[in-house]
């Protein structure tokens, strides 16, 4: 069998951040439970549950999260998908991410719908029958499932729910190959310190977040745009950083939760419950859902790579959302050669490694140290890579 059948009590007992439940497919009948849901959960899961950030920007950080705003959450989420009427599951989440532990493991429970879990990108999907299917998504999954179109074509609707990252490019000619009406994707904005803070339906004009019911914008009290009352989103068509209010807010061990937390995220307030995603503070990316200091990736660069000048820039990308490319200066009157700089950044211990290399004559830079220009040094070179 290409799903080994657990039970919802082994699913549990085992835990969100067990090797077997994130590592190998399984397959959970929540359809079947002959008790409560949520007496299970309450009854088999601990009262509390750590979570940890990458550590890609820094030392990896535990957050602990109670099993009460777990199942909440879980709540809110299968609400989003609960007007597609789904009839099974199907994820690629892996549960020992905050995300993951929702997704995976707690919707399909609050749906009371069996759940297929497929952790790599190759295997099987699910041999079931036809029907209303949800989807838990991460960035690759929409590749993965253009290599299934016929399991897709089969399915009488397909409902996408995707989180940790930037909607990769591949998520738009996924919907565009399903063909009309069959498949909706709806986004969930949030991190492991605040979980889920909004979430939208997307669509090809970029629409705007809205607020999860229980979240409220928190002003910068320094902000001359900011309300009176200190409540609600500022007037002011400027980015600002965002700083969220919540019941679900993440506690670190030992101390008790956060009264408000401030992301790495820039947004531009709507209105006071909706928001549009502008950028992240600080030369922050997120690849496959991991925070990423363009920073600190060039100051490693710069330590292995003789060359006058180098940047990391984000690309959007098919698969990840995002990679990062490498443009490097040569050093004055001397050549570089593009394969040493390959073999080089290869044998360095890197959060990511740059998916190209260019080599370029200039980068103009703004005030803040940020690339604004990249100049290359001969047309070939332009979109030149190795």
């Amino acid at each position: 069998m290409s799903h080994p059948e657990l039970t919802p009590h082994a699913l549990l007992t085992a835990g969100p951040a067990a090797p077997g439940v994130n590592e190998r497919p399984w397959l959970v009948r929540w359809d079947l439970l002959g008790e409560d849901a949520g007496d299970l959960v309450r009854r088999t899961l601990p009262p509390t549950l750590d979570f940890h950030t990458s550590g890609t920007t820094g030392p990896s950080e535990c957050w602990r999260r109670t099993r009460d705003q777990l199942w909440e959450e879980a709540g809110m989420l299968a609400a989003l998908l609960g007007p597609e009427r789904p009839e099974a599951v199907l994820s690629f989440a892996p549960p020992r991410h905050v995300y993951g532990a929702l997704a995976t493991l707690l919707v399909p429970a609050r749906l009371r719908l069996p759940v297929w879990y497929r952790p790599h990108f190759f295997g099987a999907l699910p041999p079931s029958p036809v029907g209303r299917w949800a989807v838990v998504a991460v960035p690759w999954s929409f590749s993965a499932l253009r290599r299934k179109r016929a399991w897709i074509e089969a399915r009488e609707r397909v409902a996408v729910l995707h989180s940790t990252a930037m909607l990769p490019s591949a998520a738009q000619d996924f919907v565009q190959e399903a063909g009309p009406g069959r498949v909706s994707v709806r986004e969930v904005f949030g991190s492991t310190e605040t979980g889920g803070i909004a979430w939208r339906e997307w669509g090809p004009d970029d629409p705007p977040w809205d607020l999860f019911d229980d979240v409220e914008f928190v002003p910068d009290p320094h902000d001359p745009h900011a309300p009176d009352d200190g409540v609600g989103a500022p007037d002011a068509d400027a980015d600002v950083p965002l700083t969220v209010r919540s019941p679900r807010l993440a506690a670190r061990p030992g101390l008790a939760p956060l009264p408000t937390w401030q992301t790495d995220d820039l947004v531009r307030p709507c209105g006071a419950r909706r928001f549009r995603f502008s950028g992240r503070r600080g030369g922050l990316v997120k690849i496959n859902g991991r925070r990423v200091s363009l920073g600190a990736v060039e100051r490693a660069l710069r330590a292995v790579v003789d060359c006058a000048d180098l940047a990391c820039l984000p690309v959007a990308d098919e698969l990840s959302g995002e990679h990062l490319e490498l443009y490097v200066v040569p050093p004055p009157g001397r050549p570089l050669d593009r394969a040493r700089v390959r073999a080089l950044i290869a044998g360095h211990d890197l959060t990511v490694q740059p998916r190209h290399v260019h080599v370029v004559d200039r980068i103009d830079r703004s005030p803040a140290g940020l690339p604004r220009r990249i100049h290359p040094t001969r047309p070939a070179d332009a979109g030149a890579a190795t």
